[in-house]
């Protein structure tokens, strides 16, 4: 069977025999027009009155966005115009992305929204942190200054699952995210959502989101190739309809372990950053056959934090997964993700990145799309299965 591998204007082919075939509970939709989805989204939300009832000229308004959402420069740029349309001007909107973000959409806004302060969130500063509450557990909020002191806080952020974290989104977009260093530390490895009850994370972040005073949420369920197929608006309540039309989507059934697992990232290049490559890579790990393969095709050269250091003089992933537990680098939890795979399957990359820096990553780099289809072919089982960063397979 002939796949088509739409980002890089090519195929695979494989074998009947030994083809692994993706099954889902829903046919998948068509994707649809962001412009209107959000527009609706403002004005028809769910359990909140259209976000214009709730603003005057005057209000101070931080809009959160989510650095991996597609299209972001439509969705920012339509929620900006629909903000204009209050009277509110470009001075009195603030942009906010978490720690790490790169906010390379910025430059893409129309002119006229040049002028919008933008900020990433530092939670080592502790002159941009402020006192917001204690939680009911006892915990001291420490949040972003920012966030604390607008009129009226937007979150605009994807619905996806994460490996590690369960479905991320809705309040868990605003903690621990905006919190102090030690909160993001100690919260690192704790699950968001958990199968079967609230997770400390979900229930948490809400009482958060409640004490900063009822944000306004929009949630982006993403398709393949860039393409939104939801857009919800609401509080943040409305993070359970958005993590049910996640899962229709990108929850998917196999009858059995490939050997090899093709994954394309279809995603726009510019924010295929290595937490992505990481999490498909885990994500694949975690379904294949022991010792198998995961071919990851990426278009992106993206950065790489300090963690990678301790990767350089070692060709044991088991060794070098200990360094960064032990001495905690900057990128260290991507590092583990992305070691932990490494130590499941024989990973191979296709991307920008030089072929030395892949090899010190424990990887087999590629060149072109002709050596994957010679790994394709000589695998006696293969699943293409992309944008695995945002998929949860599961084995029947």
């Amino acid at each position: 069977m002939k796949i088509e591998l739409t980002t890089f204007e090519t195929s695979v082919e494989v074998r009947d025999d030994a083809l692994v075939q993706l099954q889902r509970s829903v046919s998948p939709r068509s994707p649809i027009d962001p412009v209107e989805a959000i527009r609706s989204a403002l004005n028809n939300p769910i359990g909140f009155p259209a976000l214009n009832r709730a603003l005057t000229p005057d209000d101070r308004i931080v809009v959160v966005v989510d650095d991996r959402l597609p299209e972001p420069k439509v969705l920012v740029g339509e929620l900006l115009h629909y903000l204009g349309e209050v009277g509110i001007v470009p001075e009195c909107i603030t942009l906010l992305s978490a720690a790490g973000s790169r906010q390379q959409w910025v430059d893409d806004l129309p002119d006229v929204w040049q002028d919008v302060r933008t900020e990433i969130h530092d939670p080592t500063d502790r002159k941009r942190l402020s006192y917001l509450a204690t939680t009911r557990q006892g915990r001291r909020l420490y949040l972003n200054r920012t966030l604390i002191d607008a009129d009226q806080v937007v979150v605009l952020t994807g619905c996806r699952f994460d490996v590690r974290l369960g479905y991320v989104g809705g309040a868990a977009s605003l903690f621990p995210a905006f919190s102090n260093s030690e909160t993001l530390q100690q919260l690192a490895d704790v699950p968001a959502t958990k199968k079967g009850g609230e997770s400390p994370i979900e229930s948490e972040a809400e009482e958060v989101a409640w004490l900063l005073g009822a944000p306004f949420f929009v949630q982006v369920v993403p398709g393949a190739v860039g393409s939104i197929m939801h857009v919800i608006g609401g509080t943040a309540a409305t993070f359970a309809e958005a993590q049910k039309r996640c899962s229709d989507l990108w929850r998917f059934r196999i009858e059995r372990m490939p050997h090899t697992i093709v994954v394309p990232l279809t995603a726009e290049p510019a924010i295929q950053d290595f937490p992505m490559i990481a999490d498909a890579a885990l994500n694949a790990a975690r379904i294949v056959e022991p010792e198998g393969r995961i071919i990851i095709l990426s278009q992106a050269n993206p950065d790489l934090d300090d963690a990678w250091l301790l990767l350089r003089d070692t060709d044991n992933p088991a060794v070098a997964a200990r360094r960064v537990q032990e001495r905690q680098p900057a990128g260290g939890r991507v590092a583990q993700t992305w070691l932990e795979a490494a130590q499941r399957a024989n990973l191979y990359l296709l991307s920008r990145l030089p072929d030395d820096v892949v090899e010190e990553l424990f990887a087999t780099p590629l060149q072109d799309a002709r050596q994957v289809q010679r790994l394709v072919d000589a695998a006696p089982s293969c699943l293409v299965l992309p944008d695995a960063h945002m998929a949860l397979t599961v084995l029947e």
